[in-house]
């Protein structure tokens, strides 16, 4: 099936083909005839399988074929992170660019005036992160009550990173009339929780079972010590295979050491993370875009927003202590159909991560045995449990109202 039997109209037909695109993929297959149909839509598929337009193409048609006079926030996409609203914004002016509709993005980080000054001047689109959005909702420069579609997209990337209760402020202040869309790589219970009450009748569209990871993605683990992590990189980037590759570590300043690490040994890399600046953000990955920067070295909370074409590699210098972490972070090589290699390194600390990415994706991950760092720990052995606050994120105060509800139940001595 091509793009033009989904009946979109010629404006984005003509965007699509200037993309090189001829097939839809499964997710906007089966997703876009329920969105143009105004139904609500439960999206569930891995990263990097089209997701962005299998909503922003049957939106953009939506708004065009119902056109108001007085412009006004029409719709709403909400997003995790500055990386992923950035490019979802770029979704809609490519796909857009022969409708004569407006969009813009905004995000913290970065001065607000810029942002205000295009919303003052009128925008149908809005993609936003939660943080600014609610800031600008609070001096009264945003206002909520005209959107007809909310887009909810990477909602469980928005619960790992703590956004659950700015984005249900923002939910009560839509229309309850209104076109619900969610987009999640997984489905934990929560967002389930969450989808139940904001969608009605929603109709949910699953293209590979959840957690799975991307076929094509060729996965290894290398069982290392913690400090041989370091020379066991260095070692694998001698190999020129390697041309483009993500590093993700577990901390901002693990990152930022890590980088500092290879500049020694003459690796060209940048660091991409939280603490840095938008500008020095978008300039990273701007090199790596272009080749400029062969390594990047990430973060998860970057790992949403970095949808780079051709990353040959991506390396976990450090195990998530999140499973669902290892499917996203993975997804940012063979994307759009091309194939990757995912090299994780698992020192003796890490190896029940290493147990519980196995047991979420239903697949036990290959050992790689021929290279000089191999841990001298049997790979059988049974390493220490890390700490339960190590092995899931615990919200600020959960650990005490445990503590004072088992002390409640223990009977009085």
């Amino acid at each position: 099936m091509n793009f033009s039997e989904l009946k979109l109209i010629d404006p984005l037909l003509h965007a699509v083909r200037a993309e090189g695109y001829s097939e839809p993929t499964p997710i906007q297959l089966q997703a876009i005839p329920h969105i143009l149909n105004g139904k609500d839509v439960v999206g569930c598929a891995q990263t990097g399988t089209g997701k962005t337009a299998a909503f922003a193409l049957p939106i953009l048609q939506r708004l065009t074929a119902q056109p108001r006079r007085q412009t006004a926030i029409r719709v709403l996409v909400l997003s995790p992170t500055r990386e992923l609203a950035s490019q979802i914004g770029d979704s809609f002016a490519t796909y857009g660019r022969h409708l004569p509709l407006r969009h813009t993005v905004i995000f913290g980080g970065v001065g607000q005036q810029p942002q205000v000054q295009a919303l003052k001047r009128g925008v149908e689109i809005l993609v936003a992160t939660p943080g600014r959005l609610l800031d600008l909702m609070g001096q009264g420069l945003v206002n909520l009550n005209t959107i007809e579609i909310f887009v909810l997209d990477e909602a469980d990337r928005m619960l790992d990173m703590g956004f659950i209760h700015d984005v249900r402020r923002i939910i009560s202040a839509l229309p309850q009339k209104r076109q619900t869309l969610l987009f999640s790589a997984t489905m934990p219970q929560d967002i389930q929780d969450l989808a139940d009450r904001i969608l009605v009748t929603p109709v949910r569209v699953e293209v590979t079972p959840q957690a799975t990871t991307v076929e094509k993605i060729t996965q290894s683990v290398f069982f290392v010590e913690k400090n041989d992590k370091r020379p066991l990189l260095e070692h694998l980037l001698d190999d020129p295979a390697i041309r483009r590759v993500l590093v993700f570590t577990r901390t901002k300043h693990g990152a930022n050491k890590l980088v500092q690490q290879l500049e020694r040994a003459r690796i060209g890399a940048e660091a991409i993370h939280g603490n840095k600046s938008q500008s020095a953000r978008e300039r990273a990955l701007e090199n790596f875009k272009t080749g400029r920067t062969r390594v990047l070295v990430a973060t998860d909370i970057a790992a949403r927003g970095i949808d780079v074409e051709d990353v040959t590699h991506v390396i976990n210098y450090d195990l998530p202590n999140i499973p669902e972490s290892y499917v996203h972070r993975i997804g940012r090589t063979a994307r759009a159909g091309a194939e990757g290699i995912a090299y994780s390194f698992c020192d003796t600390s890490e190896r029940p991560f290493l147990r519980d990415i196995e047991k979420l994706i239903r697949l036990r991950v290959p050992v790689v045995t021929d290279h000089p760092y191999v841990s001298t720990q049997p790979f059988n052995a049974a390493p220490p449990s890390p700490t339960p606050s190590a092995r899931k994120p615990v919200q600020q105060g959960q650990s005490n109202r445990r503590s004072s509800e088992q002390r409640r139940r223990q009977p009085s001595r």
